[in-house]
């Protein structure tokens, strides 16, 4: 197989790089990536790169893409912007990232083909109610809350029509928050970590009772892989591995397994349109498809993230400054 992964520079595509590079040996993964603020060529150091080739390079652009699609057999595409914050502040690289992209790319394996495999996020559904006792399924109705999520919300859209309109082999996957090595600064879990590494007490919007599904990277790449592999064309699986935690519990339990006081944080404004609960149901994805997930115990899966910030300090340096400027601005 040789296969292009979209934005695989980036925290969750680097992530499914490493995996299948160390699951799929016979394979050739491409890596196309804009290397924009989030994508890092060092996510990809120690590859061997006959088995893995980077190409700097958008996904809006037309000519680029089809050559790229047309010496492949599959795209697995990651390549979003996918901040919350920074969707507010300028909606626009969003539509023209998320939008215009996957339309470029949809047009690339229609004219040639090929296999597409499309990457969103549980965010489309909207949020839920704390003491909901549903989960969102593949039937959940779309409801997105900011600039990000519909524009996410939108490029799922995109692909389905293209899949009924056209034939197009794709396949989606919505999946919960995700942690990990390699996740950007500006993120909820390595923003906390990193300020207390620097010495600052962590911030928390509101009173923190928002709650996330996570879900260690590691399982959401497998989750992809066996989507790509096994998965029915046109259908959508949502990926999850149980893991609700609200932002409170998960800021508290950085602090004290990094020797704090569970209290050392401030609270400040919540952001507008804060969604309140995200929760998955993968049901069907572990039943059609067999897949479960490895790191069901997030407190160890959290433990072995912040081991991984601590111990690659000059990974994450450069872009904390910058991030921690634009907050204070």
């Amino acid at each position: 197989m040789k296969i292009i992964v979209t934005g695989g520079a980036g925290f969750i595509g680097s992530n499914f790089v490493h995996y299948v590079y160390r699951e799929r040996p016979d394979w050739h993964i491409t890596v196309l990536d804009a290397l924009t603020y989030a994508g890092n060529r060092a996510n990809l150091e120690g590859l061997d790169p006959s088995r893995v080739t980077f190409i700097e390079g958008n996904i809006t652009d037309a000519e680029l893409v089809d050559k790229l699609v047309a010496e492949h057999d599959a795209v697995v595409h990651y390549a979003a912007e996918s901040h919350n914050d920074n969707s507010l502040k300028n909606p626009r690289p969003f539509l023209d990232t998320n939008i215009i992209g996957t339309y470029t790319i949809l047009e690339a394996v229609r004219k040639h083909g090929k296999r597409l495999h499309h990457i969103s996020t549980d965010e489309v559904y909207g949020d839920l109610e704390l003491d909901d006792p549903n989960r969102f399924t593949e039937n959940t109705p779309y409801n997105p809350s900011s600039p990000y999520s519909s524009t996410k919300a939108g490029s799922d859209l995109l692909v389905r029509a293209w899949v009924r309109s056209f034939g197009v082999q794709a396949t989606i996957s919505n999946c919960s928050n995700n942690y990990g090595p390699y996740q950007h600064v500006e993120k909820f879990i390595p923003r906390q970590v990193t300020e207390i590494l620097e010495g600052r007490r962590p911030k928390l919007y509101g009173t923190g009772e928002n709650v996330r599904d996570w879900i260690h990277t590691e399982d959401h790449s497998s989750a992809v892989l066996t989507i790509l592999e096994k998965g029915a064309i046109g259908e959508t699986y949502l990926i999850g591995a149980d893991g609700e935690k609200d932002n409170k519990s998960v800021v508290e339990l950085i602090l004290t397994e990094m020797g704090k006081g569970a209290d050392e944080y401030d609270h400040v404004n919540d952001r507008p349109g804060h969604d309140m609960r995200y929760a998955i149901d993968s049901t069907k994805l572990r039943t059609e498809l067999g897949w479960m997930p490895k790191f069901t115990d997030f407190e160890a899966g959290l433990k072995s993230t912040i081991d991984w910030y601590t111990a690659n300090e000059s990974w994450w340096k450069p872009q904390k400054a910058e991030t921690e400027a634009k907050y204070a601005k």
